[in-house]
């Protein structure tokens, strides 16, 4: 199975960092789709009914990645949709699995660690 992936991080750089590793396995990674904050992905998500899984980032402007989750999670008919979040404030982990986050990445990603936590979800 290939999965969709909802990349969400404001920094351009950082999603461009992503998409490049994930392109290196289209053994497991099908779509990519990119957003700049949690109202983005929101939209994206209430058209696109084909992302499989979301990579998270916590800091960012007009909906950040905590209220973005609450969101998400409300949603019941979300839950089956893995939240991997990627930040770089280690101090966030036990917050954002409180709102419904199922793994958490310290920045910066390494691919030795994301593609790792990506497979863990795949069945």
């Amino acid at each position: 199975m290939s999965f969709n992936v909802l990349i969400v991080d404001d920094d351009f750089i950082n999603r461009k960092l992503i998409s490049t590793l994930l392109k290196k396995h289209t053994d497991i990674i099908g779509s990519m789709v990119e957003a700049e904050n949690g109202s983005e992905a929101l939209s994206i998500l209430r058209e696109e009914n084909s992302i499989n899984m979301i990579l998270l980032d916590i800091m960012m402007p007009i909906l950040d990645g905590k209220e973005f989750l609450k969101i998400f999670r409300a949603d019941t008919e979300n839950n089956s949709i893995p939240v991997i979040v990627l930040s770089t404030d280690d101090t966030q982990r036990t917050a954002v699995f409180n709102y419904g986050a199922d793994a958490f990445l310290l920045k910066p990603i390494k691919e030795g660690e994301l593609i790792p936590a990506i497979k863990e979800w795949i069945t």
